[in-house]
């Protein structure tokens, strides 16, 4: 009976107990200054790290293979290319990174004489690129580079048990570094025509440096030899293997001979395809069973750059962090006057990096990095559709602004009009909305004009957009303003500004095509278009219908097809697509890279190239090649206007638009510029971070009065029972 009698005296005081616990536990964390909510430990609180995310891991991480905006947000930090982009020069300028100078370029004829830089294009055979990098430059600490008292490299002759063994570069306990060397971008051309290497330029730098397709034949010949010798030597030692269109002069000097005149090659040189590659760590990584471990270039890029990647677990975070080996690079100390009021040049002349590591967390959805954005666990953010209303206003003129919301925490709105461009075009080869003839050229000037764009970007791009007037978007040469750049074909100048040209002078052009009201004379029913697409699931239903409305007020009916990736491609690749949409992202600031979509010999179907479109117009053609290799000047632009007025008449576009980023920054976030050409842009971003850790504290406290109002009402409503319960005890016992 005692037993029971302490069994249920020590239930009842439990439950006493235990809501007193959760009181004094709550009370306890109200006296901590840290947020319950912080995804970070406690010790990085004031460390200055930058905090980012990442929605998928990126799959490249080996330059030569990587040609992806989210692997260049990482590689674009670790590798160094020759040249580099000023942060804060516009239009965009070319300067040395490792270089020591901007490269030194030399014509030759077919017989290898210098010729002056004034001589007409069509005498120039080739063009020597001299390039000088500065001495002393280290790679970051690796095994790879690690040596023995006697020379040897420790880590190149791995056993099979070792490699077995490994599951991270953390494994070797020695690493070391050495000097960058001119050998090393040697290296990097030469693998472009590596056998096992897939490069996505390889099929463009074969147009232009000299012997590269020669020379991937004899890599070709010489590794299938290799391994018919030993299956197991999977490393080809590409010093054995020397051709002219890189070669080394001298230890910090190399040539890169392009045929004929390339001037964009400069552009490449600034591209992560064209950066150092030492071939003691390509040995490294090509030992048998060190890519199954995932050891290898894609994983753990290596480089000279300010940062290097020390955790790569895509189902959680990478890490960058500072590289100890890097020299320092000073702030640029010349900006614009804007630069000086945006506090842009407060830096200037400061060594760089400023952050110490940068941490991405994976984040799939967008809602949750969205909301540790405004926590402040995010030090900057896009802005999702669904969030744009509570981040953006609109101003009467159109301006784009942040909310009362965002500006209270003292949040900075960014925008960038992108170096791009989105667009509709017709396949030229169909026989309806394509081909040279009167018809199909109204007909398709008819469509431009009824399809609102204006409406499009603030329907889906919730106005984040500028609509097209031509091939060439803003900030890269050719692009005109103002009247002079709208395209009378689908606008008139209106009170300083473009109007797009009313649906009734649409349907009239669409009259001259023969299809009055709209209606096909061979079958007297509406005119019927087709429209391809890949992937379009059900959330792009209300996509669809806005193009059947825009059709539709020319009384002309819209099929969408929508078919999977593969055979959208597929019937790309053929030419069997009517109408599609597609887009093009600068490769470099240079009208050639846009206009080129326009060429007929890059003809999608015919040629492989990127003329999705297939147009064709000999007159346009005639003047790319001469525009194509000219530097910047009047006489271009003029070449250019006339390219424009033949495009815009012809329509192969419905000319689309050019998308606008708007980025938000936290206000202890400093060095914000967009630099659309740019890789390396990691380094000039500094953080405060004692002001982050103190906002973060004030957007975060932790709310218990919710809960302890619970354990108290738990408490009283308890009480009765408990009361009860005692009383029936002691009635027992009497």
């Amino acid at each position: 009976m005692s037993f029971s009698k302490g069994s249920s005296g020590i239930k009842k005081y439990q439950l006493i107990r235990v809501g007193f616990i959760i009181l004094f536990v709550c009370l306890l964390q109200a006296c901590s200054d840290s947020p319950l909510n912080n995804p970070y430990p406690k010790k990085d609180a004031t460390a200055n790290i930058l905090y980012s995310s990442f929605s998928a891991r990126p799959k490249h991480l080996d330059p030569i293979q990587s040609y992806s905006s989210n692997e260049y947000a990482f590689i674009g930090q670790i590798y160094e290319p020759p040249l580099q982009y000023h942060y804060l020069k516009r239009p965009y300028e070319l300067i040395p990174l490792t270089a020591t100078e901007m490269p030194k370029v030399t014509y030759l004829d077919k017989k290898g004489r210098v010729l002056p830089g004034t001589v007409a294009v069509e005498q120039v055979a080739f063009s020597q690129f001299d390039i000088s990098i500065k001495q002393g430059i280290q790679y970051q600490p690796h095994p790879a580079f690690s040596k023995d008292s006697n020379g040897n490299y420790i880590y190149h002759a791995l056993t099979k048990e070792k490699i077995l063994s490994l599951t991270s570069l953390a494994n070797f306990k020695i690493s070391a570094s050495r000097e960058l060397v001119a050998a090393d971008y040697v290296y990097q051309i030469k693998r472009l025509a590596h056998p096992k290497v897939n490069s996505p330029i390889y099929g463009l730098m074969r147009k232009y440096i000299t012997d590269l397709d020669d020379y991937s034949a004899t890599l070709k010949a010489a590794y299938k030899k290799q391994l018919e010798k030993n299956p197991q030597q999977l490393y080809l030692d590409l010093h054995q293997y020397d051709f002219a269109g890189a070669k080394v002069l001298s230890r910090y000097q190399y040539r890169v001979t392009i045929k004929g005149v390339y001037p964009q090659f400069m552009y490449w040189l600034a591209m992560p395809f064209f950066t150092a590659i030492p071939y003691e760590v390509d040995k490294f990584y090509s030992q048998p069973g060190m890519k199954k471990q995932n050891i290898s270039f894609d994983w753990y890029p290596v480089g000279t750059g300010p940062f290097m990647l020390t955790v790569n677990n895509p189902n959680r975070l990478m890490m960058l962090e500072r590289n100890p080996n890097f020299r320092g690079i000073a702030y640029p100390s010349t900006g614009t006057k804007e630069d000086q009021q945006q506090g842009l040049l407060n830096d200037a002349g400061k060594m760089m990096p400023f952050i110490d590591k940068a941490i991405y967390s994976l984040e799939k959805e967008g809602i949750p990095r969205w909301s540790k954005f405004l926590q402040g666990y995010y030090d900057a953010s896009g802005i999702l559709s669904d969030s744009f209303d509570q981040a953006i206003q609109f101003s009467e003129q159109g301006n784009a602004g942040i909310t009362p919301e965002m500006k209270k925490k003292g949040i900075k709105l960014v925008t960038a009009t992108n170096s791009s461009t989105s667009y509709i075009g017709f396949n030229m080869l169909d026989p309806l909305v394509g081909g040279k003839t009167e018809r199909a050229r109204y007909l398709r000037q008819a469509i431009s004009i009824a399809f609102d764009y204006e409406e499009f970007i603030s329907i889906f791009r919730n106005g984040r957009g500028i609509p097209a007037q031509g091939a060439i978007p803003p900030g890269i040469f050719g692009y005109q303003q103002g009247e002079e750049g709208i395209n009378p074909v689908v606008y008139k100048w209106r009170n300083g500004e473009p109007v797009r040209r009313s649906i009734d002078e649409a349907k009239q052009l669409l009259e001259k095509a023969g299809y009055k009201n709209g209606i096909n004379p061979e079958t007297n029913k509406p005119l019927l278009i087709y429209f391809d697409i890949a992937g379009g699931g059900s959330e792009d239903k209300s996509f669809f219908d806005f193009l059947r409305k825009q059709f539709k007020k020319l009384n002309i009916s819209l099929v969408v097809r929508n078919t999977d990736y593969n055979r959208f491609q597929d019937k790309m690749r053929k030419g069997n697509a009517q109408l599609f949409m597609w887009g093009w992202n600068a490769d470099y600031p240079d009208p050639e890279n846009f206009l080129f979509l326009l060429y007929g010999p890059n003809g999608k179907a015919k040629y492989k190239g990127e003329n999705a479109a297939n147009y064709a117009n000999r007159e346009f053609d005639r003047l790319f090649e001469k525009m194509e290799t000219m530097p910047n000047s009047p006489e271009r632009l003029q070449i250019i206007k006339k390219m424009t007025d033949i495009v815009r008449k012809d329509a192969p576009w419905l000319w689309g638009f050019h998308p606008q980023d708007f980025s938000l920054f936290h206000s202890w976030y400093h060095n914000a510029k967009p630099n659309l050409m740019a890789h390396n842009t990691l380094m000039y971003k500094r953080v405060d971070a004692d002001k982050r850790t103190a906002l973060r504290k004030q957007w975060n406290k932790p709310v218990f009065w919710p809960i302890i109002l619970l354990v108290v009402l738990f408490l009283v409503a308890l009480y009765p029972a408990i009361k009860m319960y005692s009383a029936k005890e002691k009635f027992t016992h009497q």
